[in-house]
Parts: structure tokens; C-alpha cells; sequence
């Protein structure tokens, strides 16, 4: 099976954390008999609607309730830790489930800096126009610039690390992480060293993150979900870079992208609803908001500038039947060469969520 899972653990409307874990739990079992390679959880602070704050406890308490599926961090931020801290919780985990755990590193702490930096140096170039690449479409990139200098996002990073303390080079710190694993370091991390973790990268741009993945021969994830306007550019980026190493001959890419599937596309449609309430949320700096009913979601009013804060993701989903939200993929899968394909799929209701997980991981299975 070359599609995977991204999950949020999220938290519905009327839903409590509690309810989420539990169904994270549940499908990642249920995952793991429709055949899905991996079972990956996001990191995301100050959302109501996202239980996934804490990443390496909850891969533990899914590896401990699966047998074989991977499971792992989609990303785990080094921002926020140090490699000694990353390294010995996922060599603690893997300690009991050897050759299942993936470590997936993303760079936040440095990019929101930079973000910071590009919104006070004045204003944004104008943003291309839309293109179909292939049948992919690209859309128009979104500026992130504004969001970081939101005041919530502000306090919420000087709540995430020690005061005064700063985040060291991204590259640096993975090498830090593979001479801990390697036992290389100066130092030994035990748990850790010698574990059996697959080390990935994850990007949304042609920038830093796929520069080092490339350099160091890791495999590499890009966001066509969170950031589709990219996502070629993180890929190309990538290859360009890639160097043969003890991990990797050849460059190995996987792409994330939202889908929701129903037995038909009308269905598939109101189950979807939500969806564009929720990425609104996130898109204004406030955290993502418990995620909305189609009730919820039919009652917001919506104006022209809401919708261009959401558009881009809009229109990038994957939603329909079971053969139309396969076929979509496989336009994703051969624009961006991708090797594997992490899927996100939120729901209000959670056997919504299982059901549709199910039928496109049998449309997938057919030609």
C-alpha cells in the first residue's frame, strides 16, 4: 500500500478529548486492517479543536493498541525540544516496538521567525495566478507573513520554550539527531541510540527542510494539504539536493493531501462541510476550533474575505466518491512523483471518518 494516514486526533464539536484519543486509537486499528503503510500524528499548541499536542505519547499509546502498522510523528517540532529530548522518547518507544516507529522533524520555531521577519520588511510580491500543472492544480500561494504576526501566535511561541532561549540551527540539530541514533555524539542518549527509527523531513517549501533531507539522503514529506501552492518547488527542491546515504540510494518522497470519500460525491460533499469553518480558524491565528457539524458550518456567514483566507485549501481537496478521490490522488501522486501519499481525513462524526478511510483504501487497491 503506498497511502498513509495523518491524523490530528481532532475534536468535534460537543467532543471532548477523551472522545478524540479514543478514536484516534480506534482508527489507527481499524487503518491498520484496510492495509495503510503508516500511522502518523501531527503536533499542533492552543487549538481546542486538535488533541494531537503531544505527539511521541500519543504514538506510544497507538503503537502499544496496533501490531504492525508504522506509526509516527507528521511532524514532531524541533523548534519546541532539543534532538537529546526527540531522540530519547523515540528510543523509549521503539525500545518496545522496534522497526514500527517513524521520527518525522519539521522546523517550525525557525520558520515562524522567519515569517516575522518577511511581514516587517514591507509588503508581499504580487502572487501568481493560478495553473494546472499536469492536472494538478497549483493554486495561488497564501500569505503566512500575516498570520505570524498575529498576536496569539506571537505569545503562543513564547510559551512553547524556555525564556530567552533560542532555536538552533535547523541542520545542526539534525545532525544531532542522527549522531545521537548513530552513537556518534559526543554524548550517548540511551534510550536512543541504535534505535531502529526511520528519520523523515517534513517541508511545505523549496527552502531549508528539503535542502537538508536532500544533503543528508532522509526521506522527505511535503504538504500539498497545508501548502499546495509549494509543493512542486519542496519536491524539486529535494532532488536537486538529494546525496545517496546509508539510508536512502534514491530520493524518496511522500505527499500529504485532505480527501473525505463517500459512496458518492453529494454525500462525500456534506460530510465535508466542515471543513472550510475549520481551516478558517486556523488561517486567522486563533487555533483550529472544534471541528463544526454541517449544521454548524451551513450557518456561518461567510464574506469575501474569509473566503480568500481559505480558498487555496478549498480547492485542493479531494472529495467525492470512492473512484473520483482515487483517480484525484493518482494525478497527485504522478505531477509530484511521490512515492507514498499521507492522507488527512476529518469528519464530524467518526465512523464517517473510518467509513471513508475504508472505501479509498479498496478504490486504491483497484486499477
Amino acid at each position: 500500500m503506498t497511502l498513509s494516514i495523518l491524523d490530528l486526533a481532532p475534536v468535534v464539536s460537543g467532543g471532548t478529548v477523551a472522545r478524540a484519543l479514543r478514536d484516534t486509537i480506534d482508527l489507527a486499528q481499524r487503518a491498520e486492517g484496510f492495509g495503510y503503510r503508516r500511522y502518523w500524528l501531527a503536533e499542533h499548541h492552543f487549538a481546542p479543536g486538535v488533541a494531537s499536542s503531544a505527539p511521541a505519547v500519543l504514538i506510544a499509546l497507538v503503537a502499544a493498541a496496533t501490531n504492525t502498522i508504522r506509526v509516527g510523528s507528521g511532524a514532531v517540532q524541533l523548534g519546541h525540544r532539543t534532538p537529546l529530548s526527540v531522540v530519547e522518547q523515540f528510543g523509549l518507544i521503539d525500545a518496545l516496538h522496534p522497526g514500527r516507529i517513524d521520527l518525522g522533524i519539521g522546523r517550525s520555531g525557525q520558520r515562524r521567525a522567519e515569517l516575522t521577519a518577511e511581514a516587517s520588511a514591507g509588503p508581499p510580491p504580487e502572487p501568481r495566478a493560478a495553473e494546472v500543472v499536469d492536472g494538478l492544480l497549483i493554486p495561488p500561494p497564501f500569505d503566512y507573513s500575516r498570520l505570524a504576526q498575529h498576536p496569539h501566535l506571537a505569545h503562543a511561541a513564547t510559551l512553547l520554550q524556555q525564556p530567552g532561549a533560542r532555536t538552533p540551527d535547523f541542520a545542526g540539530q539534525i545532525d544531532d539527531v542522527l549522531a545521537f541514533l548513530a552513537g556518534t555524539h559526543e554524548v550517548r542518549a540511551v534510550p536512543g541510540e541504535g534505535a531502529d527509527l526511520e528519520v523523515w523531513i517534513l517541508g511545505s517549501s523549496g527552502g531549508q527542510s528539503a535542502r537538508v533531507a536532500g544533503e543528508r539522503g532522509l526521506p522527505f514529506a511535503a504538504n500539498y494539504h497545508v501548502s499546495p501552492s509549494s509543493v512542486l518547488e519542496a519536491v524539486t527542491a529535494y532532488r536537486e539536493a538529494f546525496k545517496p546515504s546509508a539510508t536512502l540510494a534514491e530520493p524518496y518522497v511522500m505527499v500529504s493531501a485532505d480527501a473525505v470519500v463517500a459512496p458518492d460525491e453529494g454525500r462525500a460533499r456534506e460530510l465535508a462541510k466542515g471543513y472550510d469553518l475549520w481551516v478558517r480558524s486556523i488561517r486567522t491565528g486563533a487555533g483550529a476550533i472544534p471541528y463544526p457539524s454541517a449544521a454548524e458550518a451551513d450557518a456561518h456567514v461567510w464574506t469575501d474575505d474569509d473566503r480568500a483566507l481559505v480558498q487555496d485549501r478549498l480547492d485542493t481537496r479531494f472529495v467525492g466518491s470512492p473512484g473520483q478521490v482515487a483517480d484525484g490522488l493518482r494525478v497527485l501522486r504522478r505531477v509530484t512523483g511521490a512515492d507514498e501519499l499521507l492522507v488527512t481525513t476529518i469528519t464530524h462524526d467518526h465512523e464517517d471518518r473510518v467509513r471513508s478511510y475504508e472505501l479509498l483504501a479498496d478504490a486504491w487497491d483497484r486499477p
